[in-house]
Parts: structure tokens; C-alpha cells; sequence
């Protein structure tokens, strides 16, 4: 598979077009960054890890019933996707209070949520992914009514599959970020990713952070953290 024009470049990934127009490949970046770009840092094997845990986990998503854009895993560091246009409108799923909900609302980290509470943010770097809601997303043309209730659908299916998946491996599932795209037929599939740097991942014992928060927050050991999640994810179920 050889690579065409770069045609996007992002925080974590680059895009290449490929022969075919329905179809992609998409680098995984070492670059982290944090506070919309404010803190930037390289993590060494960090993207071939993202790549890997994508790889293993799209495809069940796609055996339990949730269309994604993954087509198949091309090298260490590359995938091939379907070509997609991105909506511009990313989904936060929330399991268990942390992170801006915390701060927004004043309720304290770790508190568990009785039910999954989903966000909506506004894919924009330039403006920090301020959070918005339904009527907002209809009114700019960020995407339509149908699409929001799909990408809602969508999201709910993938945390139904995710937290148990992760609990059998020992990690609590706190939240996790989605993105979604549409195809040339208008079919919304997942896109982008599932890990580390997307989800927030706990370790069930001891609660310890292993994700990009241990890069937000300057508590070292983020390689070790993102290793240990690749083992976890590729590995069996415990018990």
C-alpha cells in the first residue's frame, strides 16, 4: 500500500490519500500535546501503541454491530481506513466524574455517575473544543438532527461494549472521546481512535492513571502507562 498526498495533519495522526478515493492510510504520530496545544512532548512508542489498541479494538466494535472506518493494520505505525468526512462534532462519554466535568461542576474526581452522561464539544483546536449542545450543532451546520441522535446511538453502543471489556481486563473505563465521520453515502461511522490519549483508563485496584493524564499532569511513567494498556487490551480477560 503506498501512500498518496498528506492530506491532513493533526495533534496525534497525518492522513495520506492512497490509489483508491474511498480509502485512506493514517500515521500515528509520538507527539503529545495537551491543553489544546499548549504542552507539547514526545512519547516515545506512543503512536505505534495508539495504532495497535485501534487495531485490536475496531474491528470487535465493528463484530458487535458499530460501523467504523477501519479497514485493516498496515504497519507499526500505519492503518487503512475508509475515507470519511469528519463531523465536526466530537462525543465525550462520561462513566465517572474527572477531568473539565469536574472542574465545570465542582464534583469531585472519581465520583461514580448513575447513569453515562454524554457532551458534545465542537471539534476546533483554534478555539479549545468548546462544549455545545444540540441546538447549537443543528443551527451552525455541524451536522444535522438524524446525525446527532446516530452519533448519541453510536457512542452509547460503544461504551456498552468498551466497560465491560476493560473491567474483565482489570481497568476502569472513567470517560472516552469519539469522533465520527460520514461516508460518500452518508453513513456515519466511528473514526479516529480508542486510547490512551482518547479514553481515561484507571487501573481497577488501585485506581492509578494509566492514560494521557499522566502527561497532563506531570506524573511520569507515560510510556509504562500506555505499555501496560497495549498488554491489557491484546491480552485475556482476567477471571
Amino acid at each position: 500500500m503506498t501512500r498518496g498526498k498528506q492530506l491532513y495533519e493533526g495533534k496525534a495522526k497525518r492522513v495520506y490519500a492512497t490509489a483508491n478515493p474511498a480509502e485512506y492510510i493514517v500515521e500515528y504520530k509520538d507527539d503529545a500535546t495537551a491543553f489544546n496545544g499548549v504542552k507539547k512532548a514526545q512519547i516515545g512508542g506512543k503512536g505505534a501503541i495508539n495504532n495497535a489498541i485501534t487495531a485490536h479494538l475496531f474491528p470487535q466494535l465493528e463484530g458487535s454491530g458499530i460501523p467504523t472506518h477501519f479497514l485493516q493494520h498496515l504497519s507499526e505505525t500505519e492503518q487503512l481506513v475508509r475515507a470519511v468526512s469528519i463531523i465536526p462534532v466530537e462525543v465525550i462519554v462520561r462513566n465517572v466524574a474527572a477531568g473539565s466535568f469536574s472542574k465545570r461542576l465542582g464534583v469531585e474526581e472519581g465520583t461514580l455517575l448513575p447513569c453515562p452522561v454524554v457532551e458534545y464539544c465542537y471539534k476546533s483546536d483554534a478555539l479549545g473544543d468548546p462544549l455545545i449542545n444540540d441546538d447549537t450543532a443543528i443551527a451552525l451546520g455541524w451536522a444535522t438532527e438524524p446525525q446527532l441522535r446516530r452519533l448519541r446511538e453510536l457512542a452509547l453502543k460503544v461504551r456498552a461494549f468498551l466497560t465491560p471489556y476493560f473491567e474483565t481486563r482489570g481497568v476502569r473505563l472513567i470517560d472516552f472521546k469519539l469522533e465520527f465521520g460520514t461516508l460518500a453515502d452518508g453513513t456515519v461511522v466511528l473514526a479516529d481512535e480508542i486510547s490512551p490519549d482518547t479514553c481515561r483508563f484507571w487501573d481497577a485496584e488501585t485506581n492509578e492513571k494509566m492514560d494521557k493524564d499522566r502527561f497532563r499532569r506531570d506524573l511520569g511513567g507515560v510510556e509504562d502507562a500506555y505499555t501496560e494498556m497495549l498488554r491489557r487490551v491484546t491480552g485475556p480477560a482476567q477471571g
